[in-house]
């Protein structure tokens, strides 16, 4: 029941992290805003809880996990507030990022959880795989919740449904889950937080900014500049600080290299749910309802690859296991960049069953990699490294493929609208190929198949290229695994032992 209860708070927060893809059309109305804005909608989330979590992990351990599972509940409730009530765009990006930050107490409270009901390492393998299924069924089932909710009420309706729902889960969690003490006592690593977050926040906005502005504009390569530098700096920080938010002893390859696999995975498959709601609704005309019903076939396929993954790490080991599913994955993004104007939907099906089968693949085989790399006491803090590779990952995906999308699409659209001698269209049907539809309903016939016939041309040399970029970071992501993990499993992390106790108590 403990588990139950704690898994529908991540069903929760993975919902949250896609449930709005399927409103970027409504948003985009509702609000008059660009491509890139709806991005810093959708991306935020996400930004603010990779950027957070690590330093949450470390929260998680020191304050309880049931007291930290709670605070990201109630933080995440009166966000989704603010957010049914948003007036203006950014109101909207602040509510998100607010979710957020309660999302990354959530995440990593729930896996640490999941580890102390299930001391056991057969019994917690399956409790990670189901963890791992309910988190990607979630994310999947995002945009089918949200489609229905747009369709029948209004995205506003999408922040109020959390309201009620997290009440719930916290009302349940007061009833079943006990209360476990804190695992440890360091302070919290400030600076660590401070130079992770605004790191990312740099790096993503240069990407997100980089179509409209211009990739080699001041603004662009300044920012981009300055979230290296500070990610850099975050890197020495770890290194060099008393206290950082990551133990130096947890930093092994046994722990970053299936973390940052599991990222490679976040990036292909979240950039690409961003990617196939716009296909969804702006080539093949669905509703934001049917667009949403329409990817089912991920979190179905999902499912069934976090239970294979549960058998097979019985057989085999992490890296063989992990290695496939991001394979697979890549393989899957390899048959969508071959996606036409004619391919339909039966081709993205497959896509989405071979995507899944992977992505369940992975994330079930490399959370458990972490979480019996680092060993009880500091759970939280593996959860975190998990959590945040995933996150970081999802965010990056977004921001990423959104781009790509962007960049292609742009130019695209502006060229073979002047070809045709309709430069005169090019603002309508440059942002975005749903602007262009909604451009082209009021056109006159002969236009409105020109505007419309260039928009979904470019929108889907854009997706090809995007899901380019998706299969090769799939496919690095299994070549890392394969080189960088041992065959053997690895033996959990411990602090290093205590020299001068040791030459004392050998005096």
């Amino acid at each position: 029941m403990s588990a139950g209860v704690v898994c529908s708070g991540l069903f929760l927060l993975g919902m949250d992290l896609t449930v709005l893809n399927v409103a970027i059309p409504e948003l985009q109305t509702a609000f008059g805003s660009s491509t890139g804005q709806t991005q810093w909608i959708v991306d935020a989330y996400a930004l603010v809880l990779g950027g957070l979590v690590l330093t949450a992990g470390g929260v998680t351990d020191r304050i309880g996990r049931r007291r930290a599972f709670l605070t990201g509940l109630v933080t995440c409730g009166f966000a989704s507030v603010a957010g049914a009530l948003a007036a203006v765009p950014w109101q909207l990006v602040l509510a998100r990022g607010a979710m957020g930050a309660g999302a990354s107490l959530i995440m990593p409270a729930t896996l640490s959880l999941l580890t102390a009901f299930f001391p056991e390492r057969e019994p917690r393998r399956r409790a990670i795989a189901l963890w791992a299924a309910v988190g990607g069924v979630g994310g999947a089932l995002g945009p089918v919740i949200g489609g229905w909710l747009v369709s029948h009420h209004s995205w506003r309706a999408v922040f109020w449904l959390n309201v009620p729902c997290a009440a719930a889960v916290v009302a349940l969690t007061l009833l079943v889950v006990p209360a476990l003490p804190p695992a440890r006592s360091e302070p919290v690593d400030l600076p660590g937080t401070v130079l992770s977050a605004t790191g990312l926040l740099a790096l993503v906005w240069a990407i997100i900014e980089g179509p409209a502005r211009g990739w080699t504009s001041a603004p662009v390569l300044a920012v981009s500049a300055l979230g290296a530098g500070l990610l850099a700096a975050f890197g020495v920080w770890l290194r060099r600080a008393p206290a950082a938010m990551l133990p130096r002893h947890v930093m092994r390859r046994e722990v970053t290299v299936p973390a940052a696999a599991l990222a490679m995975m976040s990036f292909a498959m979240f950039g690409a749910l961003f990617v196939i709601s716009l296909y969804l609704q702006g080539v093949l005309g669905c509703t934001p309802w049917e667009a949403g019903v329409r990817t089912l076939p991920l979190p179905g396929s999902l499912i069934v690859g976090a239970g294979l993954a549960a058998l097979l790490t019985m057989r085999l080991t992490h890296r063989s296991v992990m290695a496939g599913g991001l394979l697979v994955t890549a393989g899957s993004f390899v048959l969508l960049s071959r996606t036409t104007t004619e391919s339909g939907y039966p081709h993205l099906a497959v896509v989405q069953v071979l995507a899944g089968l992977g992505a369940g693949l992975t994330a079930a085989a490399g959370t458990a990699a972490v979480m019996e790399s680092v060993g009880e006491s500091y759970a939280g803090v593996g959860s975190a490294v998990n959590d945040a590779g995933r996150q970081v990952g999802a965010t990056l995906g977004v921001a990423v493929q959104g781009s790509v999308l962007a960049t292609v699409y742009r130019d695209r659209v502006g060229d073979a609208l002047a070809r045709a001698g309709l430069g005169g269209l090019a603002p309508a049907g440059r942002d975005s190929v749903v602007t262009a539809v909604r451009a082209g309903r009021q056109a006159a016939p002969a236009v409105r198949h020109q505007l419309l016939s260039a928009a979904t041309d470019a929108f889907v040399a854009g997706l090809s290229r995007s899901a380019g970029v998706a299969a090769l970071v799939a496919v690095a992501g299994a070549a890392a695994v394969w080189r960088g993990l041992p065959r053997l499993p690895a033996v959990p992390a411990g602090p290093p032992p205590d020299r001068r106790a040791a030459r004392s108590g050998a005096a």
